[in-house]
């Protein structure tokens, strides 16, 4: 197994990564359109910052990859690009599209009239630097995610940066071990995330910080 940057061959392989990386989980599929989601989930990762993406890679096959951002200010936010991928690929016209994003926003407008806190991303100079990482299911347990995560961790340290965070699921509590091996603490509270279900509960946004 080795781990590498991102290059631009990569991108048809990892489109397929992002899908089998996923399987299983609460956010295998966000509102069934993978197009979409890759738009906003990856493709920004791959465009304008393929410097901080890492694949992990085992007989030449990619099993794992880590996408990474060292200055969150400067990069379009979750919002933003949901509402591009919306109008690119016309999903008010998609029937689960639309029942996701309603859903949605009557979860949102619910939650602002409990006046409860909300899930979304988190800006604070602490913590400038965000990631996310996905390894397909027999890759888990292989060291494959920690070489990704060290890269990304000398990555921070060549450009200076204080720390960084991300955002898994409470319930995801495979992945909130892993990620307190690796060094990150929980922040903040636990908002339910709109929209989202899994096995018909909702499920809760955990943002985790590290400093560096």
């Amino acid at each position: 197994m080795r781990i590498r940057t991102f290059e631009e061959r990569d991108r048809p392989a990892l489109r397929q990564l992002a899908l089998r990386a996923g399987q299983g989980s609460p956010t295998e599929s966000l509102w069934g359109h993978p197009e979409s989601e890759a738009q906003i989930y990856l493709d920004p990762y791959m465009d304008r910052e393929p410097e901080s993406l890492f694949l992990a890679e085992s007989d030449g096959e990619l099993i794992g990859y880590l996408t990474g951002c060292v200055d969150t200010e400067a990069f379009p936010g979750e919002d933003q690009r949901i509402a591009d991928a919306i109008r690119a690929h016309r999903l008010i016209l998609r029937r689960r599209p639309v029942l996701f994003f309603a859903r949605s926003a009557f979860d949102a407008a619910s939650g602002a009239l409990r006046r409860a806190p909300a899930a979304g991303e988190i800006h604070d100079p602490r913590w400038p630097s965000h990631l996310h990482i996905n390894v397909v299911p027999e890759a888990r347990g292989t060291g494959a995610a920690d070489g990704l995560m060290e890269n990304w961790f000398e990555r921070l340290r060549s450009v200076s940066s204080p720390g960084c965070y991300l955002q898994t699921l409470v319930e995801n509590t495979r992945a909130v071990r892993f990620f307190e091996r690796m060094g990150f603490a929980p922040h903040g509270s636990t908002p339910p995330v709109p929209g989202l279900r899994y096995q018909g509960k909702r499920v809760h946004q955990q943002t985790m910080v590290r400093n560096c």
